[in-house]
């Protein structure tokens, strides 16, 4: 119940900070244009407290999951009927004809309104990582740059193609001497897809073509290889025989049954393949190294009942950490959220076109837990988690959804195009229609939240 109460209080801390520079945004480019900002909240719903400075309500709402700004004229299709009335002798402020009106204004300071929110999540995500860059800067050690493939999944296409233990990737689609992280984000976005590979295999250049599946209990692409590397515990499941045989998360994994081993892969392999009898495993902890026997159960924790020990395996990457002046950070900044904005950008096309796979999605539910855990690591992982999740909204806003400042967009563009307003039917169709939209994905994004934590 205590990480329950956490997960939550650190969510609130996200949402607030992000919703906050969000509608920053709305709210300076309203300004700015002179148009009548009527309130400013911090969440949905009945006013919880707050103040009125000028003309504006700064209030915090009952419902936190979210914010706006009322500005004088949102209330468009109302207001235009009036407008529109022959009976209509006095016009209230924030009609059409009121100057300080949202729907006053061109078209064009409208569309800059509304982008004005996601480009201060945008912004705020370069600004953090920028920050935390002059602060400490991690960079890959070179030794875990070179693409040598440890373990390859008997079955998988990588294993179909012809990939074997022991090959290093020399070339990508084109791309000179890929790291994983090049690899990996071509095989998680690419199912279906063919990867053009070349490999040295003794000496020897050899090329190959592999297309990943899309993984049923991922749900992302699928190749079925592994990195040779150290290998470490991410985490120990509370409960389950490697806890309760003395392993900790961190700890270095050497060998399994006197066998060493690099691979996420071949671990859980030699768990689920024990029949349930013991196994032993070699680790290293504080320089010291210990050998321990571990009992599996069998059980349900990722996916279909198997032999296992409630781990996760993974690999340690080695890094050089340094500071960065600020013109280096604010490139670094600016390259690292342009990866992750066109991650993005592929999963939300992998999702489209199938080929990765919905329950990925996360509702604040996911997001809670996932800011706890960042906040539990610490300031800096807490606030590279805000970053990503402040990237990620200004991108989701930016999407052509009615209802969301991308709709908004689109709808003023086709507007400039047709040089008329849309009729209020069609308007008030689309907004619904998006709305239902949004509604039914949180649902689905819950449902899969709710799914994953009732697997454990």
């Amino acid at each position: 119940m205590v990480a329950i109460g956490e997960n939550i209080l650190w969510l609130l801390v996200l949402i607030g900070v992000m919703i906050m520079i969000h509608e920053l945004g709305h709210f300076w480019a309203a300004r700015y244009f002179n148009v009548k900002v009527e309130s400013f909240s911090l969440g949905f719903g009945p006013r919880l407290f707050g103040f009125r400075r000028g003309e504006t309500d700064y209030r915090v709402s009952a419902i936190l999951i979210g914010g706006y700004v009322k500005m004088a004229g949102d209330a468009a299709v109302l207001e235009q009927v009036k407008a529109d009335s022959p009976a209509a002798l006095a016009l209230p402020e924030g009609s059409p004809a009121d100057p300080r009106s949202l729907l006053s204004k061109p078209r064009w300071q409208r569309v800059i309104i509304s982008a004005a929110g996601p480009i201060m999540n945008v912004v705020l995500a370069i600004a953090i990582l920028t920050g935390l860059y002059m602060f400490k800067y991690q960079k890959i050690s070179d030794e875990d740059l070179y693409a040598v493939i440890d373990h390859v999944a008997a079955g998988s296409p990588a294993a179909q193609a012809g990939i074997q233990d022991g090959d290093r990737i020399v070339k990508l689609d084109g791309k000179r001497n890929p790291t994983w992280e090049d690899i990996g984000e071509k095989e998680v976005t690419g199912a279906y897809r063919p990867l053009y590979l070349t490999v040295e295999r003794n000496g020897r250049d050899l090329d190959f073509i592999v297309t990943p599946t899309l993984s049923e209990r991922l749900g992302v692409g699928y190749a079925g290889w592994d990195e040779r590397g150290e290998l470490q515990l991410s985490f120990v499941e509370p409960g389950y025989p490697a806890e309760k045989a003395g392993l900790k998360k961190g700890d270095l994994i050497l060998a399994v049954n006197g066998q060493p081993i690099h691979s996420p892969t071949r671990f859980q392999e030699a768990t689920r393949n024990s029949g349930g009898k013991p196994i032993e495993i070699e680790y290293r902890r504080d320089g010291q190294t210990y050998r321990v026997l571990v009992q599996p159960v069998m059980a349900e924790l990722d996916g279909p009942k198997h032999w296992m020990i409630g781990v996760g395996p993974q690999q340690k990457l080695h890094f050089t950490t340094t500071r960065l002046a600020f013109p280096k950070a604010l490139q670094a900044s600016l390259e690292e959220n342009g990866k992750g904005a066109f991650l993005l950008v592929k999963v939300i096309q992998g999702m489209i076109e199938r080929r990765m796979s919905p329950k990925n999605l996360s509702s604040p539910i996911g997001i809670a837990q996932m800011s706890g855990a960042a906040a539990r690591e610490g300031a800096a992982e807490f606030l590279g988690f805000m970053a990503m999740i402040s990237l990620q909204l200004a991108i989701f806003n930016l999407l052509p959804i009615p209802i969301m400042d991308g709709g908004a967009i689109l709808m003023l563009l086709i507007e400039m195009v047709m040089q008329r307003d849309l009729s209020l039917n069609v308007k008030e169709a689309v907004f619904k229609v998006g709305f239902v939209f949004i509604m039914m994905l949180l649902a689905f994004a819950v449902f899969n939240d709710i799914s994953r934590f009732a697997r454990g």
